[in-house]
């Protein structure tokens, strides 16, 4: 049984209450059919395949379980996630000169990690990018194990932006299935000296790096830059939501 009961767990933390919600609703109306069937069809096409299985081979392990009992583990489940997201850590990331009061971590250490980490989705913004080899393949792997990978960039001056090296076109060429944006400052009164000068990191909702550090090789590794690394707490859902709420009211248009 605990394998069935890790894989809801992990469920419980990756998916909005409303659809573990969902779920049970349609657990309790369940007349025929296999209850995998039910739960797969509540939680959605978009859901991680990579948990999908897991949740498949743990459920035919235990056949004896019945729709009454996996809704019960669900909303337990569901109520243990929201007192974790309610808690949160926050850890100070610095690059540059050494003092015994602050550790240092390299940006790209960082960064990379949070990449790593990621199982469902991960949004990246920065001002530009260039020379990031490593993160680069970070974000290559996250996209191989089926992460979706957003990516907000600000777009050269050749079409319309404010930087000289174009940072879509290297991203579009070396990340063939990531989401890359651009900023749509038509859809504001911005004009066009506005640019996209926020740095930061959010995977599935749940962790958030906030950086001055640019996607560079110099910020990566010797410039003095400063950031915070949030990991649970309601930020990273916060910064989460209104990223991908930017696409929805079209202020950022893919490219």
């Amino acid at each position: 049984m605990k394998p069935l009961n890790d894989v809801v767990a992990r469920i419980a933390l990756e998916v909005h209450p409303e659809r573990i919600d969902a779920i049970c609703s349609a657990l309790g109306a369940k007349t025929e059919g296999n209850i995998f069937d039910v739960v797969r069809d509540a939680m959605g096409g978009s859901f991680s395949p990579r948990l999908t299985e897991s949740f498949a081979s743990a459920l035919k392990a235990n056949p004896e379980v019945s729709a009454e009992q996996l809704s019960a583990m669900f909303r337990a489940s569901s109520a243990t996630a929201a007192l974790v997201a309610g808690t949160s850590s926050v850890e100070l990331v610095w690059t540059g000169p050494a003092t015994e009061l602050v550790s240092i971590r390299h940006t790209a250490q960082v960064l990379t990690g949070l990449i790593d980490e990621a199982r469902e989705r991960l949004f990246l913004v920065s001002f530009v990018a260039y020379n990031v080899n490593s993160i680069v393949a970070a974000l290559q792997r996250a996209i191989e194990r089926g992460v979706q990978v957003s990516v907000l960039i600000e777009q050269s001056k050749e079409h319309g932006g404010t930087v000289t090296v174009d940072s879509i076109a290297m991203l579009k060429r070396n990340l063939t299935r990531a989401h890359i944006y651009q900023w749509d400052k038509t859809a504001g009164n911005t004009g066009s000296v506005a640019s996209v000068h926020a740095k930061c990191a959010v995977a599935d909702g749940t962790v958030a790096f906030v950086t001055s550090a640019n996607l560079s090789e110099a910020a990566m590794e010797r410039n003095m830059e400063l950031g915070i690394l949030v990991r649970g707490g309601t930020v990273p859902n916060q910064l989460d939501r209104h990223l991908h709420a930017l696409i929805t009211t079209r202020q950022l248009t893919s490219v």
